[in-house]
């Protein structure tokens, strides 16, 4: 299976405002990060708070710069500001969805203005397009009128998912954006997810604490600490077989307990 991203030795450092009376002085948010993700897999990113998760995926979204290292897609070097291409290519659920919409527009709108800043469609190509991806994500092309305001939380993740996937994207990164929901809706969307990643070719980076949806969707695991890579393989591997006291706790801290191989026949702790 070809590659489509890869990070080679990928770093962020930031100011420590604390010193900056006594000159420069910098803290290592991520150090040296390396991975591959092919296409129609999941790569889980875990760790406690403040281990880097969210500053590595947004060097990736091309959200901050990094400060050494590469990012590449499909063997080719991105570079920080090149948000056309990252935009069509490597997409980003939000972890608030309330927040990522405009309150003022419509789900129509919402769903144009990527397809308006990227592509050369016009109205009625786009307005097509939009009809596509809301059936696509299990929702009528009707709700392309509906207020954004007047819609469950249920639908505003679907309709999130609808403006990740309505460029086509390869890559879509989900910033703990699922744990929240409740057990019914959460199953829904994570069945849509996985539907869709198996029509259309989507490779996922989640970032969450939800071990129990790690175990069931990801095919590869990377675990952070204080900024570092401290272990990288399967959810089998990592959560009944962990090489370090890190992975250890966290899937203690979870679970209660190391998992075996019977756990991969149940759904044990979504």
């Amino acid at each position: 299976m070809s590659v489509l991203l890869q990070v080679e030795n990928l770093s962020k450092s930031f100011r420590d405002e604390q010193f900056k009376l006594l000159g420069s002085r910098y803290f290592q948010a991520v150090a040296d990060i390396n991975f591959r993700l092919s296409a129609k897999q999941t790569l889980s990113i875990i760790g406690r708070n403040g281990s880097g998760k969210s500053t590595l995926v947004k060097m990736i979204a091309g959200i901050i710069p990094p400060s050494s290292g590469n990012i590449l897609f499909k063997g080719k070097p991105l570079v920080y500001g090149d948000y056309g291409f990252r935009a069509k290519h490597i997409r980003m659920l939000f972890q608030d969805t309330n927040s990522s919409f405009n309150p003022r527009s419509n789900v129509g709108q919402i769903l144009d203005s990527p397809l308006r800043l990227a592509t050369a469609l016009d109205e009625q190509q786009r307005n097509e397009k939009i009809g596509q991806t809301l059936r696509m994500v299990g929702l009528y092309p009707d709700h392309a009128n509906i207020p954004i305001t007047a819609t469950s939380l249920s639908q505003k993740q679907r309709i999130a998912l609808a403006r990740a996937v309505i460029l086509e994207p390869e890559i879509i990164i989900i910033d703990d954006s699922i744990s929240a929901l409740d057990a019914s809706v959460k199953t829904q969307l994570v069945n849509l997810m996985l539907d869709l990643q198996q029509r259309l070719g989507i490779a996922y980076i989640y970032v969450g604490q939800n071990l129990g949806l790690i175990k069931h969707i990801s095919d590869q695991v990377l675990v952070m600490e204080e900024g570092k890579m401290v272990e990288l393989g399967t959810p089998q591997q990592l959560f009944t077989q962990p090489s370090t006291e890190i992975t250890h706790r966290l899937v203690e801290s979870y679970f209660g307990k190391m998992l075996d191989k019977q756990a991969w026949q149940t759904n044990e702790g979504i």
